[in-house]
């Protein structure tokens, strides 16, 4: 049995900074879906590109790893 979304008046409203934060991170994912969903839809009208013009996945994740620990501050 599913349960019944509580009603608008049992919802507690956000303060408009946080309502904003919200619609940005909606705005982005919607914005990174659409570019996945533009990615499959090309490989679906013309095949998968050649092997040659593709980065490996190690190396993508190994410079987002590295991305990742630049942004970290350093522990002493």
């Amino acid at each position: 049995m599913r349960e019944q979304p509580p009603s608008a008046t049992a919802r507690q409203h956000l303060e408009p900074a946080a309502a904003d934060a919200v619609r940005a991170y909606a705005a982005k994912t919607r914005e990174d879906a659409d570019r996945l969903a533009a990615v499959l839809e090309d490989i679906a009208a013309n095949g998968l590109p050649a092997v040659e013009e593709c980065t490996p996945w190690e190396d993508l994740r190994d410079a987002r790893l590295a991305h990742l620990a630049a942004q970290r501050p350093a522990v002493a």
